[in-house]
């Protein structure tokens, strides 16, 4: 008999692991969208309690909460998108007029002893007597060419994202409406102890808002400051660069230096080459705007208050940054933190009831 149980335990076992492992690999490609969902839900779970307080409709509540949601994911991007098409084709209609003129740069170099004056002023005759031999539009319509290709390799992938991004937020409504059944069956089936299981799940939601939001607010703090200082020193569409800061801060291996760094350095070597003393101020102070303010946000905000809120060190926020964005795209940003935060917690959990 007790031979017979521990063959039965052997099959079960075996039986489960296969129906384990099968399980993963049908949601393996849908790994990423669920976690989106996951995190989506969960973050704007008190938005949707609210709405539900003053609508009493289930049905209308979870609509109007993920209706919120697409909005605030699309705009921006919407904003961006029309923007880089706008300014695309007014490059493009300047760098025809330039070349149709014979020049490549658009302004005068005045510097006359500068080499660096020289070697512009070789390029533009090259570009008043080559482009007029092979003709301008040949050259424009190359560059408006690669251009093309650029922009349908990334259009392509709209439509994907899109797709990802819909299903996601369908999923959603399901969680929404069943969230709170699945988190306490989930809960039940853990073969944890009642106070290891609180300080899991007390832990998840700490690091969970503390991380997106933390992560949300420093970026939209930098591009608003970064926006302000594009405008005080005269960069024209501030507001677009700020909406581009803004993304880019979400990333802190890269953040907005990419952006206000070339864009300061534009201005002083431009400004000095056509001897515009105010236009290499203007590159001076923001740069050092960019260092003292710019930078000062994310080096300081974010470690405050993800290291000291959440007590998660900086060194696993970007580890988990640069390793949850090479394995689940955009919105590793914030699954890959959490994740490697949750897992470090899970560990020391284990060391206590263990060891």
């Amino acid at each position: 008999m007790p031979q017979k149980n521990s063959y039965e335990h052997v099959v079960h076992f075996i039986i489960f692991s296969l129906a384990v492992i099968l399980f993963f690999k049908i949601i393996e490609p849908l790994i990423t969208i669920l976690l989106t969902s996951v995190i989506i839900t969960y973050v704007s779970f008190p938005l949707y309690k609210r709405i539900k307080k003053i609508i009493t409709s289930q049905f209308i509540s979870i609509i109007l909460t993920i209706v919120i949601i697409t909005l605030i994911l699309l705009l921006p991007f919407s904003y961006l998108v029309f923007k880089i098409g706008q300014q695309s084709f007014d490059f493009y209609n300047s760098l025809s007029g330039n070349i149709a003129k014979g020049t490549l740069f658009g302004f005068t170099c005045k510097r006359a002893d500068s080499d660096i004056c020289s070697l512009i002023n070789s390029a533009e005759k090259f570009s008043a007597t080559r482009l007029s031999k092979v003709g301008a539009d040949n050259y424009v319509q190359k560059a408006l060419s690669r251009m093309i290709e650029i922009t349908t390799n990334y259009l392509v992938r709209i439509p994907q994202a899109i797709l990802g991004t819909g299903l996601a937020l369908f999923i959603s409504y399901f969680l929404f409406r069943d969230g709170e059944k699945i988190t306490k069956r989930i809960i039940n089936w853990l073969p944890f102890r009642e106070k290891t299981v609180d300080k899991l799940t007390s832990q998840f939601k700490k690091i969970t808002y503390t991380i997106v939001f933390a992560q949300l607010f420093v970026a939209l703090a930098q591009g608003i400051v970064g926006m302000a200082g594009f405008y005080i020193f005269g960069v024209p569409l501030a507001i677009f660069w700020g909406v581009v800061m803004a993304f880019f801060a979400l990333v802190p291996t890269i953040g907005t230096a990419v952006i206000w760094v070339p864009t300061s350095l534009f201005l002083i070597f431009s400004g000095y080459l056509s001897q515009d003393y105010i236009i290499v101020a203007k590159g001076v102070g923001l740069f050092i705007y960019g260092l003292l303010v710019i930078s000062t946000i994310d080096n300081l905000l974010r470690i405050k208050i993800i290291h000291v809120k959440a007590e998660v060190h900086p060194i696993i926020v970007i580890s988990g940054v640069i390793g949850g964005v090479s394995l689940f795209g955009i919105i590793g940003l914030f699954i890959g933190p959490i994740l490697l935060s949750m897992l470090i917690t899970y560990f020391g959990t284990f060391k206590e009831r263990f060891m």
